[in-house]
């Protein structure tokens, strides 16, 4: 077998949409009945995305293995199906580790080690080893940024080389941006042009151009790109914005692109088994009953816009529940320093079915969140904490329903006298040596669940694995005292006893994960917990 590389890279804009047109092709090509992968290529220097923080990248998305990854890797999990693990993800950071490691141990037998074609070697060795540890194939290799950017081009370098030594078995997408000027009201392909220029400057001719852009393509541009970029007018691909990503295999689909691709690498479909994908963007059509679900964070804002890419795989695992139960999600934004400015202000959070309360680092916003916990327990509206959200819950039961005065995490107080959340042991060294960066706890743990609680009823199993990221815990010093003031603890890390969910009884939906369960939801297969977390919320909606 002779595995197929295609690259994907995009020009114009960033945020255009790559990934997802990258993850549908994926999703097609799988659904022909080809074993298939992604890879994601980031330009950053940084080893992995673990210490940018997410109104800078977005969402920080954590693997079952345990690296820490872009949100791309999310993307394409959900629309493959299965897990991805660090051979799917590199950075430059990465690559000029290694390089250097192995001009350490005199690998390259005394050679003058160079950025080409050193760098674009290891490259190329990188994505490799992705196909062969997915026995894939095809490998779809997103390049991050836009082309131009002066970090991307010893990754297009690598694309060069590979084409050069092997021209049948390497493809090049290339996805830019077709505005639609509201001054003139007619779709614009120069910067298509000028990208795709910018990629031939760098010995490049794409195979496809994928236009984005608000509305279809016409054939009069698809004519213009073909003529003035050099590539054939059926390989000019309309992809218009949509109402849902789930959408966009579909339309690719539509125009065939998955079989031109084939035909490219001289193959046929061995299949073509799209139904599923069919009905569930049917699905997301036809629901209309909305439910507000509210989300209480504080990585929102990046300076006048709000930034949905901070929390992507929680709005992603919320839609996934809410079409399973037949419901529109409408999602709303919360930001918790507002509750701390103004404390009355967290009445608002009646207004909404169910609460989420997410992850994230450090004291800003937390007495805001903590006020928003006790305002959802006590009016009894569906609260799921993730995370940080979980050892926040923690906290404001220990405070306000165990009477621990002073109660806190020591992320937020080190000298509280009640750390009824502490830095994990194995962490305190590493902080204080500012080892900051893959040393979390990180990727798959087991957690056995407590059966007869909400967590048993939501799983339907005792024993579950789920993806975690975080330097804190559960103080075991605390649970049988809090456990005799109500607080279920249904959750435990059979390995090393650790608390992995609270709940509570006599409350619609009240639970808490140490874990991130919004990692592992898919459209076709929604995460449990969010599922009966929109249940609880949906019952809350209809009664009220």
């Amino acid at each position: 077998m002779t595995t197929k590389y295609i690259f994907v890279s995009g020009g114009v804009i960033s945020s255009l949409g790559k990934g997802i047109t990258a993850a549908s092709i994926a999703n097609l090509l799988q659904a022909k009945g080809y074993k298939t992968t992604n890879v994601k290529c980031e330009m950053y220097v940084n080893i992995d995305a673990g210490t940018i923080r997410p109104t800078e990248h977005g969402e920080v998305f954590v693997t079952g293995d345990g690296i820490e990854t872009d949100q791309d890797i999310g993307s394409y999990e959900r629309f493959l199906g299965f897990d991805l693990g660090k051979e799917n993800f590199l950075t430059t950071g990465q690559i000029y580790q290694e390089v250097i490691k192995r001009e350490r141990n005199l690998e390259y037998d005394g050679e003058d080690v160079e950025v080409v074609p050193h760098v674009p070697e290891e490259i190329i060795r990188r994505i490799k080893e992705a196909g062969e540890k997915a026995k894939a194939e095809f490998v779809i290799a997103e390049l991050g940024g836009t082309v131009g950017e002066y970090q991307g081009v010893l990754f297009l370098e690598a694309n060069r080389m590979m084409k050069l030594k092997n021209p049948k078995d390497i493809m090049h997408i290339h996805v830019s941006y077709l505005p639609i000027p509201s001054t003139v009201g007619e779709m614009k392909t120069k910067p298509v042009q000028y990208s795709v220029r910018t990629l031939n400057a760098a010995g490049i001719q794409p195979d496809f151009v994928v236009g984005r852009a608000e509305k279809p393509m016409d054939d009069k541009r698809k004519e213009k790109i073909s003529l003035f970029c050099g590539v054939p007018k059926g390989n000019v691909i309309s992809n218009p914005d949509v109402s849902s990503i789930y959408e966009v295999p579909l339309v690719l689909e539509e125009q065939k692109m998955a079989d031109k691709i084939l035909a490219y690498f001289g193959k046929k479909p061995r299949k073509n088994d799209l139904t599923k994908w069919k009905n569930l963007v049917k699905k997301i059509k036809t629901v209309s009953n909305e439910l507000k679900i509210g989300i209480v964070g504080k990585y929102f804002q990046t300076g006048d816009f709000t930034l949905e890419d901070s929390y992507v795989s929680i709005i992603e695992a919320i839609k996934h529940a809410c079409w399973v139960c037949g419901v529109k999600p409408k999602i709303q934004w919360l930001a918790s320093e507002k509750y701390e400015k103004d404390g009355s202000s967290v009445a608002e959070l009646k207004e909404y079915s169910g609460v989420i309360v997410p992850g994230g680092y450090g004291s800003r916003g937390t007495s805001g969140k903590i006020l928003a916990i006790e305002y959802l327990r006590k009016n009894k509206i569906p609260f799921l904490g993730l995370c940080y959200g979980m050892q926040l819950a923690v906290v404001e039961f220990s405070r306000n329903v165990a009477a621990f005065s002073g109660a806190n995490t020591t992320e937020i107080d080190p000298k509280t006298p009640r750390a009824v959340i502490c830095l994990m042991s194995e962490q305190k060294e590493l902080l204080r040596n500012r080892q900051y960066g893959d040393t979390q706890r990180l990727g798959n743990y087991d957690c056995e669940i407590t059966p007869g609680t909400l967590a048993s009823r939501a799983y339907k199993k005792q024993n579950i694995v789920e993806r975690h990221r975080h330097r804190y815990e559960f103080n075991n010093k605390y649970r049988d005292v809090l456990q005799n003031k109500g607080l279920v603890i249904s959750g435990i890390n059979p390995q090393r006893n650790l608390v992995e969910i609270i709940e509570l009884k006599n409350h619609p939906f009240f639970l808490g994960t140490q874990f991130h369960p919004e990692f592992k939801s898919r459209p076709l297969d929604p995460h449990p917990l969010f599922v009966e977390f929109v249940k609880a919320s949906k019952s809350r909606e209809i009664s009220r």
